[in-house]
């Protein structure tokens, strides 16, 4: 029936939360991509050894997470730019009906990591990625703050999915 279904929110009451920490995590993320790559220059630098196992590089990813997808054309980056604006209008509709400031939270931490990598596919046509952790000769794959927010936020959205108070069922004698 549709007196059933829902009806469409688009803002409740973690939604200041959840905005707010998406846009200061895209500008982190653009801050960080702008001073890496204008002010460090860390293209002419190479690898750049921080600790012994952080490294600083410039790889430009043309797919999506761990260079899956690969994307030569402009085309194709402004198709994946145009997912992650999906995926931000999608989590911005899920936000409105969050219950819990950790579910928010990781919301909008995805949303600014999408919107900062989907940035750097209109303005660069590849995503900026610098950090590279190892263990002796082990590499994880190289990454950026919008990365690591899209990280953290995907890990608030699993905790709260698994322990908020909204998924406990009443027990009934």
């Amino acid at each position: 029936m549709a007196s059933d279904l829902l009806p469409i929110r688009f803002w409740g009451p973690f939604s200041p939360l959840g905005i707010s920490l998406g846009v200061v995590s895209a500008i982190v993320d653009q801050a960080n991509k702008w001073w890496m790559l204008k002010v460090f220059d860390i293209e002419a630098k190479g690898q750049v050894s921080v600790t012994p196992y952080l490294d600083l590089v410039m790889v430009w990813n043309r797919g999506i997470s761990y260079g899956l997808f690969q994307q030569g054309s402009a085309l194709g980056q402004i198709l994946l730019a145009g997912f992650a604006l999906v995926a931000v209008i999608a989590l911005t509709l899920w936000l409105a009906r969050m219950t819990s400031a950790i579910g928010a939270a990781g919301a909008g931490l995805v949303m600014g990591g999408a919107v900062g990598n989907a940035i750097d596919r209109v303005v660069h046509g590849a995503v900026a990625d610098f950090f590279s952790f190892h263990a002796g000769d082990f590499y994880w794959y190289v990454f950026n703050v919008a990365d690591a927010a899209i990280v953290a936020g995907v890990a608030g959205l699993m905790y709260d999915s698994i322990f908020s108070s909204h998924k406990k069922v009443s027990k009934t004698s």
